[in-house]
């Protein structure tokens, strides 16, 4: 699990084909990995990935190809920008949302704008994922966690302020610019209680049984 607060910039050294996936090598730059070992998770643009081999300065991946086609991963090329978390820790502090690094699906920068001393950024998100995306809701886009503005039909509105756009790769967005994008974990389980297959679903008497909705009438 992780939280979409990004850690450090890396960088991709390559990405090579093996006998069954595809070998992604990191170089983490600031990114302390001194308590990563074999088998952690680290979360690459979003995407969560097992650390395979550590080098002194990165560390390797193994990535299938189903990964590379359904994310941002496979149009990766060595020297271009990655976003990086680790995986949290139980005592960590808990500074963004519950991030589980497994990708939505890819959405597109259409635009962007400065707005005070933040960016406005707008992008289009796939229409079968426009559904869990509210405004002033949760949303993380290349594994930074981010909040929405507005939302017309497939397309929302973020704001990215200095800080964010210094220590992640949105900073060196343009337009058009493919991104990972995750939905909120919670809108996927509030639609799968609300299922016409799950029985009642989410109803008013539902909500009155579990204190979430007053019975008298005003």
């Amino acid at each position: 699990m992780f939280t979409g607060i990004i850690e450090a910039i890396g960088s991709v050294e390559n990405l090579v084909e093996t006998d069954s996936d595809w070998r992604l090598r990191v170089a983490t730059g600031k990114l302390d990995l001194s308590d990563v070992k074999l088998g952690d998770s680290i979360a690459v643009s979003g995407c969560c990935l097992t650390v395979v081999e550590l080098m002194e300065q990165g560390f390797a991946a193994d990535v299938s190809g189903e990964t590379l086609r359904c994310t941002t991963l496979g149009e990766l090329k060595p020297g271009m920008k990655v976003n990086l978390e680790k995986a949290m820790l139980a005592t960590d502090r808990f500074g963004g949302h519950i991030v589980s690094g497994h990708v939505d699906g890819v959405g597109v920068l259409r635009s962007m704008a400065p707005e005070g001393g933040s960016q406005r950024l707008e992008f289009e998100v796939p229409p079968e994922l426009a559904r869990y995306v509210a405004a002033k809701g949760s949303i993380c886009i290349d594994g930074t966690s981010l909040t929405v503005n507005q939302i017309d039909g497939n397309v929302f509105t973020i704001n990215v302020i200095p800080h964010t756009q210094e220590e992640t790769i949105i900073g060196a967005y343009a337009a058009g610019q493919k991104v990972n994008l995750e939905v909120d974990v919670v809108a996927r389980y509030l639609e799968r209680l609300n299922s016409a297959d799950q029985g009642a679903g989410l109803s008013e008497q539902l909500l009155e049984e579990h204190g979430f909705k007053s019975s008298q009438q005003a």
